[in-house]
């Protein structure tokens, strides 16, 4: 266990590195957009192919995909429980969608990946993978729409809504790294030296580049900028107690592998996608209160993490 805290408290030093290199001026905001392009579309789809043909045979991947009803069934009563939360709580109608989308779907890869990483090794790879393939299909279909909702103009969100752009993001290069591998695997493919020992270099950046990209966005988003309301108070409570009781919750009726259902767990109490001010943004959603939401999301997970891996534990 004292391990598994060493290893988290790595993970939240190099984002304050991230952080601190932000306030010496070293990265700029559009450093944080260089670095998440970097590792969504060159590290870690070599991390996901590296990961996969590496650690896994065909029977024991094949089995694991009966878990996949877990996070699909737990993030659709999480966006059941939003929306009956934002009307009892009365959540202002520009940002209603934006906030069911927060609670719904979490950081499964910037976040997510490097401390599952961290707690439980890389024999948690394909667990954290099966929450992602939902979480993200999820995110860039349901979420997308909802965020887009907030815009009182309802022709304009109709139109500039598109099915194929959502389809293009589900199958991102991180995706489509991980679906390679898997058909590499399932053939029974051997990986060429050069592609391991290259892969391997790229793969190592996923960590320190996806903490680094988180820095800079808190320190850009500015922490003297952060105001709690009860609405963002909402989204925590959705998103670290609401979203990973239901995924234990419904753990207690399918049977499932210890260990998958801890990273469940897990990877559905991560902070809010970073991605969603960004979508707030582009919709014109209240960008704030999502890069607020975000913000206090991430501050306050240093303190949470610890009480949730004592919770686990017990599983």
């Amino acid at each position: 266990m004292l391990e598994a805290y060493l290893n988290i408290l790595v993970i939240f030093l190099l984002m304050f590195l991230g952080y601190w290199l932000s306030f010496k001026q070293w990265f700029s905001n559009r450093t944080a957009d260089v670095f998440s392009k970097l590792v969504l579309n060159v590290s870690l789809p070599f991390s996901m192919f590296l990961n996969i043909t590496s650690n896994f045979s065909r029977e024991e991947f094949v089995s694991l995909f009966s878990g996949m009803i877990i996070p699909f069934i737990s993030m659709i009563l999480t966006l059941l429980f939003s929306f009956v939360y934002r009307k009892i709580a009365h959540i202002p109608t520009n940002r209603q969608g934006t906030f069911s989308t927060m609670i719904t779907c979490s950081n499964t890869i910037f976040i997510g990946l490097p401390i599952n990483l961290a707690i439980f090794g890389e024999q948690s790879i394909p667990y954290v993978l099966l929450y992602y393939i939902i979480n993200t299909t999820i995110f860039w279909t349901i979420g997308i729409y909802l965020i887009a909702t907030d815009n009182s103009q309802v022709e304009q969100v109709r139109i500039s809504f598109h099915p194929l752009v959502a389809l293009k993001k589900i199958f991102s290069p991180t995706l489509l790294g991980f679906i390679i591998g898997l058909i590499w695997m399932l053939c029974s493919l051997s990986v060429p030296t050069l592609i391991q020992s290259f892969g391997t270099y790229l793969a190592d950046l996923t960590t320190p580049l996806s903490m680094f990209a988180i820095g800079i966005m808190v320190y850009f988003n500015g922490i003297k900028n952060l105001k709690m309301t009860k609405d963002i108070l909402g989204v925590l409570v959705g998103r670290y107690f609401v979203a990973p009781f239901i995924v234990w919750f419904i753990g207690q009726w399918i049977a499932v592998p210890t260990l998958m259902l801890q990273v469940f767990i897990i990877q559905s109490a991560m902070p809010v996608q970073n991605s969603v001010p960004i979508l707030a943004r582009t919709y014109h959603a209240d960008e704030e209160f999502a890069a607020s939401s975000m913000g206090y999301s991430v501050l306050i997970y240093m303190f949470y993490i610890p009480f949730l891996l004592h919770a686990i534990s017990f599983i």
